[in-house]
């Protein structure tokens, strides 16, 4: 029995070396069995994949700024996602869809943790940015989802319609998600305003009907989104931002956009054990945007541009600081009122003016009222009209911040 092993095994190490014919007879089929390669459709081929890397290289190697005019091209993205408007240069990056100016400042009125606006032109994107709006699907992939269940009786706003049919469709779409696909249940038939059956006192934890309706999925999205949104609770202190304007957000006419670049802060307070763990909000009327959080740093540099619409009767720019912490409260770091009021008006004499080459258009005298260090010149260089801010942030111990602002018209 041994010997014949063994020969048996010598006959599998001649067949190896030798023609990789396989045997002849009933015992072929093993032979075929045991060494043939995986499927094909289990593992692609090396050409295959070679081939799908060097397109995804290829593809990326246009750069950022030509793959998003790419991506305009496709029918889906040549007019507004909420309105239809012909030739969109906005993009909410955090829902993924392309949309107009008219929009956009809806868009932005309901908090950068919704809908995080950006423009194509105006901001400087990077691969990921590109990355994550590819994967999102563009206008035709969001709408079927966003609209899923749109009432027949229901209009979409059109490139005419007014800032308020904007604000109430996109209000619903995005934030209520009254038409979201999944969630279809007979509260999405309801009218949008309270009737009055819906101020009923009711017993403490007594539950809606609506709510028993909604799916599990719908009731994490609502914890998820009160989470997302708690910062916001925390700052409404020092925010001050009333009900009313609140119940306005999004229904007024902007006149430009101003795009903030939050440059450094220095010797900021001291919030933590020995440090503190700094970031900014920047305010606009109902408006509100922030920057991302830097770790341990008194001295930090964001250098973190951001854009705000600017409604027609232009309200100051608020400048808030804080500290991010984990388990507690955020805690206040001081704060500042610009006005940018000079900064419009400059800007607005320039877009009538023929002025081409760079030059000084004014400049914001420092004194105590708006605690500049020095004073804010407004320049023109390369057709942008710019400002240069550095302050003192008030109702704090200590600190200064850097900032650069630039009026944006709304022709852009």
């Amino acid at each position: 029995m041994i010997r014949s092993s063994i020969w048996k095994l010598e006959m599998s190490t001649q067949y190896e070396k030798s023609d990789p014919t396989p045997p002849s007879g009933s015992g072929s089929c093993l032979y075929d069995l045991l060494c043939s390669d995986t499927p094909r459709w289990e593992r692609p081929s090396d050409s295959d994949t070679t081939s799908w890397l060097l397109r995804k290289e290829t593809w990326r190697s246009f750069g950022p700024q030509a793959r998003l005019e790419r991506m305009l091209e496709d029918t889906g993205n040549r007019v507004c996602a909420d309105c239809g408007s012909p030739d969109p240069k906005w993009v909410s990056l955090s829902i993924g869809v392309f949309i107009c100016i008219k929009c956009s400042g809806v868009h932005r009125s309901l908090g950068s943790h919704i809908s995080k606006v950006l423009s194509v032109k105006l901001d400087e994107w990077t691969e990921d940015q590109v990355d994550g709006l590819v994967n999102l699907g563009g206008n035709i992939v969001v709408n079927n989802k966003y609209e899923a269940f749109l009432p027949n009786n229901l209009n979409k706003p059109r490139p005419d319609s007014s800032i308020e049919e904007r604000s109430d469709f996109i209000k619903r779409k995005y934030e209520m998600q009254q038409f979201l696909e999944g969630e279809h249940t007979s509260c999405r038939l309801q009218p949008h305003h309270r009737t009055p059956s819906s101020t009923l006192p009711l017993p403490p934890g007594y539950p809606l009907l609506n709510e028993k309706k909604h799916s599990e999925k719908q009731s994490r999205h609502r914890i998820g989104h009160r989470f997302r949104n708690s910062w916001g609770r925390k700052d409404s202190d020092h925010l001050k931002i009333s009900k009313k304007s609140n119940s306005l957000a999004g229904m007024v006419e902007f006149v430009g956009l101003i795009k903030v670049n939050v440059v450094k802060g220095t010797n900021l307070a001291v919030r933590d054990m020995l440090s503190s763990d700094p970031y900014v909000i920047l305010a606009l009327g109902h408006q509100s945007v922030r920057t991302r959080v830097i770790k341990n740093n008194l001295n930090p540099v964001w250098n973190e541009s951001l854009m705000l619409s600017i409604p027609e009767n232009i309200p100051p720019l608020r400048v808030i600081v804080y500290d991010k912490d984990t388990f507690t409260t955020d805690d206040f770091m001081g704060d500042a009122e610009i006005d940018i009021q000079p900064l419009v008006a400059a800007a607005k004499a320039y877009e009538k003016s023929e002025i081409h080459e760079s030059m000084q258009l004014g400049k914001c005298v420092a004194n105590r009222d708006n605690n500049f260090l020095k004073d804010g010149i407004i320049n023109l260089a390369d057709g942008k009209v710019k400002q240069e801010i550095s302050f003192r942030l008030q109702n704090v111990e200590r600190g200064i911040l850097e900032i650069e602002l630039e009026c944006v018209p709304l022709t852009q």
